[in-house]
């Protein structure tokens, strides 16, 4: 089994593409989960030794921002945050856009900013590992402040509630957690935050546009070669020296595919 372990190195679209294509498996590298649980275990020792408002930890979102929460009620508070935003509508999104949600969720939580749990983050790779797809809508989300429905919907079967893809079938969270042996995770102070707060809904839309994009100039040159080589066209107007007096680094490219195609 092959797997890409996720660790604070930059992506970029071929590696996306190659663990996307070849459905890596992913796992959190040594570096990724002690950040991780020092984060966390900061933020804990902060609300213990303190009673200092700390905005979204332990009060309320937006206007609420200055109501107080009681340490018994912060894990309620993020909670409530994750089903208040559960309110998408429209199409559903689709089942590679999500995978791709997922998996820019994990990448973005590994790098140990976002003070959530260890066991949180690894029940998002279960799902992506287990092909447990959250079922998201379109609409619901301007992005503005984070994909913030999109992202509630993401995170819902967490907590045992909305509805995944499983198997071919669209069924409810709970049932899988329950056939997996999983129990929901119960979200602590900042979580919800975490969660939502995240441009993932149109980072992957982006992203899959461009690996599309990107293999459909593959094509292209391609295509074009095999023109070019039907109708006994000229190599020479492909030649580098030609094109490096432009600074168009996509022309460039094509230039070098044509040679290559073609030699």
């Amino acid at each position: 089994m092959s797997f890409h372990t996720i660790s604070s190195k930059y992506l970029t679209l071929p590696v996306i593409a190659d663990i996307l294509q070849n459905n890596l498996k992913i796992k959190l590298s040594e570096g990724s989960i002690a950040k991780i649980e020092a984060c966390r275990a900061y933020l804990d020792a902060k609300l213990k030794d303190s009673e200092i408002p700390m905005y979204g930890i332990n009060t309320g979102f937006g206007s609420l921002y200055n109501v107080k929460i009681s340490k018994d009620n912060l894990a309620k508070l993020q909670e409530n945050l994750v089903m208040s935003h559960a309110c998408g509508t429209g199409n559903l999104v689709p089942k590679e856009i999500v995978k791709l949600m997922l998996f820019l969720k994990i990448q973005s939580l590994s790098y140990g900013h976002s003070g959530v749990q260890l066991s949180t983050v690894q029940r998002l790779i279960d799902f992506y590992n287990h092909d447990i797809i959250p079922v998201v809508y379109t609409q619901g989300s301007l992005g503005a402040s984070g994909d913030l429905a999109p992202l509630a919907h993401l995170s819902l079967p967490l907590l045992g509630k909305g509805e995944v893809y499983f198997e071919g079938e669209i069924v409810p969270s709970e049932v899988v957690l329950k056939q997996f042996n999983w129990q929901p995770v119960v979200l602590q102070s900042k979580e919800g935050l975490a969660l939502l707060n995240g441009t993932q809904f149109m980072s992957s839309y982006g992203i899959y546009s461009l690996i599309k994009s990107l293999k459909l100039c593959y094509l292209s040159d391609l295509i074009g070669s095999v023109s070019l080589d039907s109708f006994d066209g000229r190599i020479d107007a492909f030649d580098e020296l030609v094109h490096l007096v432009r600074p168009h680094n996509g022309q460039l490219k094509t230039a070098e595919r044509l040679r290559e195609f073609l030699s």
